[in-house]
């Protein structure tokens, strides 16, 4: 082999290998948000939270974008679908913040990853896309993880596992709409849509649920909040320019354990033995699902929001 082609093949490689340690940045980054949000909504109200999270993720994105984008930022050829799209994302943060509020971290997150298979559902019943046996197969095997975390009737979750399942009703939606507008949408112009969609619709209760703050802790929590949202969509992104999705969705999943790691740490929860298979049924049949998308599609995923 050449000398060329080696020092080619060493490129994509060190590429590989950046955007493998970018994924596990960004999803390290999504369990402190999970965490975080789970310390502060014992203090302090949802949507007050929410808006926290959301104004400084869109003013950080907007400073960051603005000098390249300007005034092109803000076109779209689809105002309505951008408003629908930030509207969705919203619900999705809204339930979770409910559901971090009554359960472990790394069971709602778990329960959050079978999403990539809802949207299996979704496309099948609703836009009538063909799914092979397999995929069904890995919907069910999914579904039978979800099952044995929340042990209906025994001693799981029961039903406050209905608020991950919200979450991902909403996300799946997204997900779908995201999938449509990539076709003719700019990205980044998505992005910061959503984030002041949500930002502007929070504004408008803010002053309803307004509460103050006198422990600064509670205002440390909000602020990493926005920060680990903030760096860990950014970090999601630079991934997806340096590797294909088929390298970097099984790393996704890398999400479970640190949240599980947070829950621990911060919470002192560890999860039982059941809720352990059940993870790691979520997580084998959603990784092995999300590759077999990009097998089929041969086009690289977009990343999730959150």
């Amino acid at each position: 082999m050449s000398q060329p082609a080696v020092a080619a093949g060493f490129r994509v490689a060190g590429r590989a290998a950046a955007g493998i340690a970018l994924v596990v940045a960004a999803v390290a980054c999504f369990a402190v948000l999970d965490t975080t949000s789970k310390r502060v909504g014992l203090g302090v109200p949802v949507l007050m939270a929410l808006w926290f999270r959301y104004a400084f993720q869109a003013m950080v994105t907007t400073a960051v974008v603005w000098p390249q984008r300007g005034m092109r930022l803000w076109h779209t050829r689809h105002p309505r679908f951008q408003l629908l799209r930030g509207v969705l994302l919203l619900s999705t943060s809204f339930f979770a913040f409910l559901s971090l509020r009554y359960m472990p971290v790394g069971e709602f997150t778990a329960l959050v990853m079978i999403t990539p298979l809802a949207i299996t559902v979704l496309a099948a019943t609703v836009l009538k896309e063909r799914a092979s046996l397999l995929r069904w197969a890995l919907v069910a095997g999914g579904f039978a993880g979800t099952l044995v975390i929340v042990r209906p009737g025994g001693d799981g979750l029961g039903w406050v596992a209905l608020l991950p399942l919200c979450v991902v009703a909403s996300n799946a939606c997204f997900q779908v709409l995201t999938s449509r507008m990539s076709r003719t949408e700019d990205p980044v112009t998505m992005h910061v849509y959503t984030g002041w969609v949500g930002t502007l619709a929070l504004s408008l209760a803010l002053p309803f649920v307004w509460q103050n703050i006198s422990d600064p802790w509670l205002w440390g929590g909000l602020a990493l909040m926005g920060l680990a949202g903030t760096v860990g969509h950014f970090f999601l992104i630079m991934a997806y320019q340096r590797a294909p999705a088929a390298t970097l969705v099984p790393y996704l999943y890398m999400q479970i354990p640190f949240a599980v790691l947070g829950g621990w740490l911060v919470f002192g929860h560890s999860p039982d033995l059941w809720s352990w298979v059940g993870m790691g049924m979520i997580a084998l049949c959603g990784a092995m699902g999300a590759w077999l998308t990009v097998r089929e599609r041969h086009q690289p995923l977009s990343p999730a929001e959150a």
